[in-house]
């Protein structure tokens, strides 16, 4: 939507003046709706009854819009959407790659199903405290960092999503909370100071902030400027928010204290945030010192891996055994990343989306597995496949899928990603994915083996201790299940009929390898150059 300017009055040579297009809306609609609906449910937060009945199908509205705007980037290209009187790279850009629209649709569905499952998991007074506000705006910032164009923009959806994960993480005013939150905002702070210090080291370098326009630059400064020094900081900065291996001791601190529905929602979409900042930057703007960096990244991947699931496999509690399987699974994605190839990038991506639902899918089935009078420490649960088969079952899927074994979503990824690292002779890193995969099972075998084939005993019988803040033992709330099935859904249709997810995920690798059809959104004018 812009290009270079003949004249400064002439605002037709550079700006598409004619009315907008409907589907072309999409592109800051979502955005825009969550900030919304947002506030007005802060303004009636008082209001507890009406919050679900807003909140949820705002989020449908939400869904359906970035689904249309997927669609819209696979039918047309990218797409960009310049705000205000200033073109870029000097004024800010929303704009949608097939990686982008992939990443906001799925976590929009994740968003509406934990806006269905918190119904029954939110009580009156975390309603009141801000849960369905918080949910809204999380969401805004979570898609403006998916679909925004500029580095600086990208800096600011992050403090706006967390901002709002600290609302979520701290609701209810519990010890735990408090003890977890503490840890979760100064480690995510330190992280946040990393990326503002590179952002000002980048634009000190390249005079912008612009993605498409750093992307064409960083060729012409390549020799000359620190790139290594600056790529670096942004390496150490995403790892951390996505909780890769040094730096990855804050999410088990934390995830494990919330809410159910808060711990799911953080599971399912804040460290794939920090997974996309580091496809972006690291894969799309500047893919040779990527290059460089790629041992130490994959060394970072296989150990993320293998610690995580080592740390989740030592757990007696089934939350905390979760978050290390979110670690874990982290060091999936680093290691596509690390290969850098089509298959690499692809695979990552893969896998990404499927994080988001399974795990967040796991969150919901172990929460109504408390509710129908499980417990969340293993050494006291038990029972809970005679309370309930269908559950058990679904559960062990989820388990299954969350393990890379068929016929479930997460198979597929694992498989590009070994055959990559094969291909490239990287044979220790495809080994580490497929330990990770065999302790996984072992881990998730033994929750399951625990948790719902083993009878009940007396301390499984008395629930109480463990059971999950606003939750009824010996009820499943029909929201909580309609959300937990829904997102199974996704994962077995992904898995049974894998080639949409593969062909998009390949559409979005190769956005990232070969940026030219970023740029040309951006920069429509520069085509002939």
């Amino acid at each position: 939507m812009a290009g270079k300017t003949a004249g400064l009055e002439d605002l037709s040579v550079a700006y598409v003046t004619e009315p907008v297009a409907a589907a072309d809306w999409l592109i800051v609609a979502p955005v825009a709706l969550c900030l919304l609906v947002g506030s007005v449910l802060l303004m009636l937060r008082k209001d507890t009854r009406l919050q679900p009945l807003i909140a949820i199908p705002a989020l449908m509205v939400l869904s359906a819009m970035t689904l249309g705007l997927l669609w819209h980037v696979l039918a047309n290209g990218t797409v960009t959407m310049t705000m205000g009187r200033w073109l870029p790279p000097f004024g800010i850009s929303f704009t949608v790659d097939p990686l982008s629209a992939f990443f906001a649709a799925t976590s929009s569905l994740v968003a509406l199903a934990a806006g269905v499952y918190g119904r029954s998991d939110i009580d009156h007074s975390g309603r009141r405290y801000g849960f369905y506000p918080f949910l809204l705006l999380i969401m805004a910032g979570v898609i403006g960092a998916f679909l925004t164009g500029d580095v600086f923009n990208l800096y600011v959806w992050f403090e706006v999503l967390l901002i709002s994960s600290f609302g979520l993480l701290v609701l209810g005013s519990e010890r735990g909370q408090l003890d977890g939150g503490v840890k979760y905002a100064f480690l995510n702070l330190v992280a946040t100071t990393l990326f503002l210090i590179a952002t000002g080291y980048l634009y000190g370098l390249f005079g912008t902030l612009n993605m498409a326009d750093i992307a064409v630059k960083a060729s012409e400064l390549r020799g000359t400027a620190p790139l290594m020094t600056l790529v670096t900081l942004f390496l150490l900065a995403f790892a951390m928010k996505a909780a890769a291996f040094p730096v990855n001791f804050w999410l088990p601190a934390s995830y494990h204290t919330p809410r159910l529905v808060v711990s799911a929602l953080f599971a399912g979409l804040l460290t794939k945030v920090g997974i996309y900042a580091l496809l972006r930057v690291l894969g799309m703007l500047f893919p040779i010192e990527r290059e460089e960096l790629s041992f130490i990244i994959a060394i970072a991947a296989a150990l993320t891996m293998v610690l995580g699931v080592m740390g989740a496999l030592a757990q007696n509690d089934i939350r905390r055994a979760l978050g290390f399987l979110v670690v874990s699974g982290i060091g999936v994605m680093m290691a596509g990343l690390a290969l850098g190839s089509p298959a690499g990038f692809s695979g990552a991506i893969f896998y990404a989306a499927h994080s988001m639902v399974v795990m967040t899918a796991l969150y919901f089935a172990i929460g109504i597995g408390v509710s129908l009078g499980g417990n969340f420490r293993l050494s006291e649960a038990g029972g809970l496949y005679a309370r309930n088969a269908m559950l058990a079952f679904v559960t062990l899927m989820l388990f299954l899928s969350v393990s890379g074994l068929p016929p479930f979503s997460g198979f597929w990824p694992k498989v590009m990603l070994v055959k990559a690292s094969l291909d490239i002779g990287a044979w220790w890193l495809a080994a580490a994915i497929l330990v990770t995969g065999l302790l996984t099972t072992i881990t998730v075998g033994r929750i399951w083996a625990l948790a719902y084939w083993r009878p009940a005993g007396e301390g499984a019988a008395s629930a109480a201790a463990g059971s999950a803040p606003g939750s009824a033992a010996g009820s499943a709330p029909a929201g909580a299940i309609a959300a937990l099935f829904g997102l199974v859904a996704l994962s077995v249709a992904a898995g049974v009929w894998p080639e949409p997810v593969l062909v998009l995920s390949q559409d979005a690798a190769r956005g990232l390898i070969d940026p030219s059809a970023y740029v040309l959104s951006v920069f429509p004018g520069e085509a002939a150059q």
